[in-house]
């Protein structure tokens, strides 16, 4: 059995490891933190759980010698210096602290500074670009829940040329639990209910790492203009992309076929039919659809995704399957909950 440990297991992706990790058939979770709630069971936090473990305070000693691996769902800034304190564990970050190739980069957006960066080895966790690099890294940076559903939808395009790469308009929608969970204005029921609005427009902090990641399928520089949307639902991830393109529908959607074939999440849909974000709740699975703007020649696609579970922390999981070499899907193979 592989012997997990859980570092931020009362937020929103922290639960989500817990539920996803409790029904994995090779895996036992050894060790939960919480700097909130050290010292309660994890069913005074969520009674939903029925788990009677405590939760810890960080302790890195522990973790080294109790762990194979420790999943880091912490704010950005805090994964990186407690994970310089575990020695001889694999770890997968769900926060943004290993994502980025330029430590100046993740300054800029993020407003840290991570001293020592450049000798790190890590690799950025989007198992169908990365998948053999995974399965060798000590520290994996998972991607964030965004460019999880921008990078997926674009990679095929970009890869095989098709598609322009000056300017992408990327329009996502996401559930309200992207937002972690916290008490703010913004996101109490009377703010979010019956309400749709746009937030951190033309300055999202995950636009570099769409960038930096694009920039690497296409071989070129890659422009992203981002407006992330604030919607009135839980959980769930659309984002629709406009792109420049010259060549045929029924050609580009082969192209995306092929790129993802065998690919076990990632599902293409037919011609004419969709995403719906409905599609995806509580699970690991990614549809992508397409459609031709034929007098403009743009391309639309459109991408869904669960923001909890391929968006962290399903994403996080298929990670630590690939590291081990487990099966995959293993522990991720439920269905989307519908209706």
């Amino acid at each position: 059995m592989i012997r997990v440990g859980i570092v931020g297991a009362t937020g929103y992706t922290g639960i989500e490891l817990f539920r996803l990790l409790k029904k994995h058939p090779s895996v036992k979770i050894v060790y939960m933190s919480s700097r909130t709630y050290a010292g309660k069971k994890m069913l005074e936090v969520y009674p939903s759980t029925l788990e009677e473990a405590v939760l810890e305070d960080f302790d890195a000693r522990k973790i080294s010698e109790s762990c194979d691996v420790v999943f880091t769902a912490l704010p950005a800034g805090v994964s990186y210096s407690l994970a310089m304190e575990l020695q001889n564990v694999k770890i997968i970050d769900l926060g943004a602290d290993f994502r980025f190739d330029d430590p100046d980069t993740y300054s800029k957006w993020y407003g840290n500074k991570l001293e020592g960066y450049n000798s790190i080895e890590r690799v950025y966790g989007l198992p169908e670009i990365y998948r053999d690099s995974i399965k060798k890294a000590r520290i994996v940076g998972n991607p964030g829940c965004y460019p999880t559903s921008v990078i997926l939808a674009l990679a095929p395009a970009l890869k095989a040329g098709v598609v322009e790469t000056d300017t992408i308009v990327v329009d996502s929608k996401s559930g309200v639990s992207g937002a972690g969970r916290k008490e703010k204005l913004d996101y109490i029921f009377t703010e979010v209910n019956e309400n749709l609005k746009p937030y951190n427009v033309a300055k999202h902090r995950h636009v570099p790492e769409m960038e930096q990641e694009l920039k690497k399928i296409a071989g070129k520089d890659v422009k992203v203009i981002f407006t992330p949307h604030l919607v009135p639902m839980t959980r769930g991830i659309l984002s629709t992309i406009y792109v420049k393109t010259s060549a045929p529908l029924e050609k580009i959607h082969r192209i995306y076929q092929e790129f993802y074939a065998g690919e076990p999440f990632v599902h293409v849909l037919p011609l004419g039919m969709f995403p719906s974000t409905k599609w995806c709740y509580g699970s690991n699975h990614v549809f992508i659809g397409m459609q031709l703007e034929e007098r403009t020649g743009t391309l639309i696609l459109m991408s869904a995704i669960d923001n909890l579970v391929k968006g962290a922390s399903g994403q996080a999981i298929q990670n630590m399957n690939i590291m081990f070499d487990l099966k995959e899907t293993e522990g991720l193979e439920s269905l989307p909950i519908y209706p």
